[in-house]
């Protein structure tokens, strides 16, 4: 009994580790590059919050990679006009 228990506790273990891994691949790779610019969208940098941008001009070049909110090199895509009714939202970055 206690060997068929431990068996089960041990592929529970191996699955859960499994999924865990893949998890965290698809995480990576949702991070791994600039995210494509929707039609009809533009840039607005400055309104991001910390992780949570599209990408960057200079820091770094990929989306979710920003270390602080309302970073004025990183951007969100926007609805075109979305952007300027934002407090701090500016359409280049600096």
């Amino acid at each position: 009994m206690t060997k068929s228990i431990s068996t089960k506790t041990t592929s529970a273990l191996i699955a859960s580790s499994l999924l865990g891994a893949l998890a965290l691949t698809a995480a990576s790779a949702a991070h791994a590059a600039p995210v494509m610019q929707p039609a009809a969208s533009e840039k607005c940098y400055g309104v991001a919050k910390a992780g949570h941008n599209d990408c960057a001009a200079g820091a770094h070049s990929c989306a979710g990679q920003s270390t602080k909110s309302m970073d004025k090199t990183s951007f969100v895509y926007l609805p075109t006009g979305a952007c300027g009714k934002l407090a701090g939202g500016m359409t280049k970055g600096m």
